[in-house]
């Protein structure tokens, strides 16, 4: 029986084969490392085994060593070390099975949203949602014991490799660039590093770092539908949650059709069967309307939306989007409750009292989940949605200034170098948003700070060059594939890119590029692109 090869195995095959190139050598180095060390294990191990035990034990364990690494090596060449949403499938193993609550597969399973029918009472049930694995574990031990992240022991040569490249005319009139070893925090390269600049959407990171930090890598968005008493109506109450989708396969989001079927089930015990329909959008504040205007890169940022008010079917990326995304979606929930056999009126705007009863509520995956998303697909909505949150959570105005001045307030308290930076929005759609690449590496550098695994996320959400998100179509003939991971930013005459990088001595760099006065955003692109693949192949310690 002859079985035809899969389609998606062979266009893969050619990027797996870079990859094996790209990882060969170094895995021959960590099979000889393994050597060395199985040998000297045998050696201390040979005073407390006996001599007719010996050499078979240290034979069979330097090629049990020996053959493992080989075979995770062949495995790692088959299959890459990320998943099909990008998460590193490594962290995301050893995450599961240290059995830490928290997200990092923002590309969702079932089961890892949380839905509640209320009556009274919460289901808590086993069949209740299992806890999201957490991202805590990726690069724990940073500046710990044990510490298996190199340090750069000297930056001199970035200076000779880096200049010139970041000297580019496609690079425009001005930027700025600072590298960082992630190891030690210290500057290995800067270059205008302090200077202040148009970020475009790296401007992300700061917000992921601030809402992670305010309400916890754990918090989950909730959605309700509420009855006001006596009275007949239903309220759609909107939290603040960018990711609910009224599309039939949820993904693990949080379902505005499992809502519908809970309130609708809770409505038919209490034997009603016509209600009032509204929604309450008050949780933010302000207007909807970002200062750009109507783009596709941005709906009118609302506390209640469904598929973040795309009406062609996309799930990232620029799409034509609704007017009213809180209407838009108490019509598809009114139809929804319909299907039940519940009537219901045309919805209009409301705000659900104290009195109001919880009849049911589903509650988004874990704030480290949507961090991931966002960054990695750099979807604005998500962005704008968490600014607005981190404000809320810490007592301010849940509008677009409210939201920059929580980020710029949570930075500062992290004692984050903020002097120069100014916020307006939290997507970097706003082009008076102005940052430091001084100040986007030591943000990465706080992701990787072991004293704060909640802010892990912003590493692991960042795009895998050549694989993922934004990165996904870069980085695809240039050996960095796999080894550069950064957030991407382009505005017209602007572009960025801050992110990680392996050198070729092991070392993890943080970097961030800067420029401004760009004619052309992809050859600005290239450039930049060529600048962290250097970074990458770079012998530099």
């Amino acid at each position: 029986m002859v079985v035809p090869e899969l389609r998606a195995w062979r266009a893969a095959r050619p990027r797996l084969a870079r990859l094996a190139r790209t990882a060969r050598p170094r895995l021959q180095r960590a099979v000889g490392a393994v050597k060395e060390q199985v040998r000297q294990v045998a050696q201390a191990a040979a005073g407390r085994v006996p001599r007719s035990a010996r050499s078979r034990n240290a034979q069979f364990t330097a090629v049990a060593a020996t053959t493992g690494l080989a075979l995770a090596a062949a495995v790692v060449t088959a299959a890459g070390p990320w998943d099909s949403s990008g998460q590193r499938t490594a962290e995301r193993d050893r995450a599961v099975a240290l059995e830490h609550a928290g997200g990092t597969d923002h590309g969702r399973r079932s089961g890892t949203s949380r839905t509640s029918r209320t009556s009274g009472t919460s289901d808590t049930s086993a069949g209740g949602p299992r806890p999201a694995p957490s991202a805590v574990p990726v690069l724990v031990g940073l500046g710990e014991g044990g510490n298996q992240v190199k340090s750069a022991s000297d930056g001199r040569a970035l200076a000779g490799l880096l200049d010139p490249l970041l000297a580019d005319p496609a690079l425009g009139t001005r930027h700025s660039a600072a590298v960082v070893d992630v190891a030690t925090g210290e500057r290995l390269y800067g270059r205008g590093a302090d200077d202040a600049l148009t970020p475009a959407s790296t401007t992300k990171i700061a917000t992921a770092v601030a809402a992670l930090s305010a309400l916890g890598a754990d918090h989950r968005l909730t959605t309700r539908a509420a009855l006001e008493p006596d009275t007949g109506e239903v309220i759609l109450v909107g939290g603040g949650d960018p990711t609910l989708t009224a599309r039939k396969d949820a993904h693990g989001w949080a379902s505005l059709r499992t809502l519908a079927d809970a309130t609708a089930a809770a409505l038919t015990r209490r034997g009603l069967h016509e209600v009032t329909l509204s929604y309450d959008t008050t949780l933010f504040a302000g207007p909807e309307l970002h200062p750009i205007g109507v783009n596709e890169n941005l709906a009118p940022v609302s506390a209640l939306m469904a598929d973040e008010a795309r009406t062609d079917g996309s799930t990232s990326g620029p799409a034509p989007r609704a007017g009213e995304p809180a209407a838009d979606a108490a019509r598809a929930f009114g139809r929804l409750l319909s299907a039940h056999g519940i009537r219901v009126s045309a919805p209009g705007p409301s705000k659900a009292t104290g009195r109001a009863e919880t009849l049911a509520t589903v509650s988004s995956p874990p704030l480290s989940d949507l961090v991931e998303r966002m960054l990695t697909n750099s979807d604005n909505d998500i962005a704008e949605a968490l600014a607005r949150q981190t404000a809320a959570a810490t007592g301010g105005r849940a509008d677009f200034a409210g939201g920059a001045d929580a980020i710029a307030a949570q930075l500062g308290k992290l004692g984050l170098p903020i002097t120069g930076a100014s916020f307006h929005d939290g997507s970097g759609l706003n082009r008076a948003d102005r940052l430091t690449a001084g100040l986007l590496t030591a943000l990465l550098l706080k992701a990787a700070d072991p004293a704060h695994p909640e802010l892990r996320p912003v590493l692991t959400g960042l795009p895998v060059a050549g694989f993922t998100g934004t990165l996904a179509g870069r980085y695809t003939s240039d050996g960095a594939a796999g080894v550069v991971r950064a957030k991407t930013g382009t505005l017209t005459g602007v572009n960025a890119l801050a992110g990680t990088a392996v050198d070729q001595d092991g070392h993890l760099l943080a970097f961030a590029f800067l420029a401004e006065g760009t004619t052309s955003p992809d050859t600005a692109q290239s450039a930049l692109d060529r600048t962290a693949t250097a970074l990458a192949s770079c012998g530099c310690g």
